[in-house]
């Protein structure tokens, strides 16, 4: 990854002055490359990260494992494209082991998240089994730590 996108991820609402002297570059430059980065779909685009268990909300989060039969002609992507087009689905990724794919998924309610996988994620043609976690507490994410660092002192165990 290049200098610019790792600043963009870092603090997307960087200025683009000050991305220009970090790169020592003009703002037009800068401007350019971003645009570019756009229009060829590098950047998808512009999030906020948001420590959700400070929200006063009861949302559900879960990681949802799904093994699926791939087509022999097209593999693993028209079930995928299937599975991303439902709005539960926040996150969809292609991987190794042993599950195929992983997802997660948002709901207002547990029962709403288990309603979408056993009335719309399993049914599907291939999805041959799921294995759902739900998330309790976020401690990281995307690099960045939810709490801040509290130094204690460990208590001592003794015999």
């Amino acid at each position: 990854m290049d200098d610019l996108l790792k600043i963009l991820t870092q603090n997307a609402r960087e200025s683009v002055e000050n991305i220009a002297k970090m790169l020592n570059s003009t703002p037009q430059e800068v401007e350019a490359r971003i645009s570019e980065y756009e229009k060829d779909g590098v950047i998808r685009g512009y999030q906020a990260i948001v420590h959700k268990d400070r929200l006063d909300s009861d949302r559900v989060t879960a990681v949802i494992e799904v093994k699926v039969t791939p087509q022999r002609k097209d593999g693993f992507d028209p079930i995928a494209r299937r599975i991303a087009a439902f709005d539960e689905v926040q996150t969809l990724c292609l991987v190794s082991g042993t599950f195929d794919l992983l997802l997660f998924v948002e709901g207002d309610t547990l029962h709403e998240v288990a309603a979408f996988v056993s009335e719309k994620l399993a049914p599907l043609d291939g999805v041959t089994s799921t294995c759902s976690h739900f998330m309790l507490k976020t401690f990281k994410y995307r690099g960045l730590l939810m709490e801040p660092h509290e130094d204690y002192e460990r208590l001592k165990i003794s015999p």
